[in-house]
């Protein structure tokens, strides 16, 4: 059930920051604050949670940027 979560949550939060700050690299160094914070915290242990939290980052700041473009023209 983690698993799903690392996979969904970051892009979520990568999306919701980009939209309220209408910046793409804002909300994407925002969601990785986030994640190290909850690295630091203690509650991802193992690595592919960490993998799947990169990779939904990853799949995040994409999405935004396309939306932040779409949103500029």
């Amino acid at each position: 059930m983690w698993f799903i979560i690392a996979l969904i949550v970051p892009a979520l939060l990568v999306m919701l920051f980009t939209r309220v700050t209408y910046s793409y690299y804002v909300g994407t160094l925002l969601t990785v604050a986030l994640l190290v914070a909850s690295y630091f915290k203690g509650y991802t242990d193992e690595l592919h949670e960490f993998i799947a939290d990169i990779v939904s980052l990853t799949v995040g700041f994409l999405y935004s940027k396309r939306m932040v473009e779409k949103i500029k023209k």
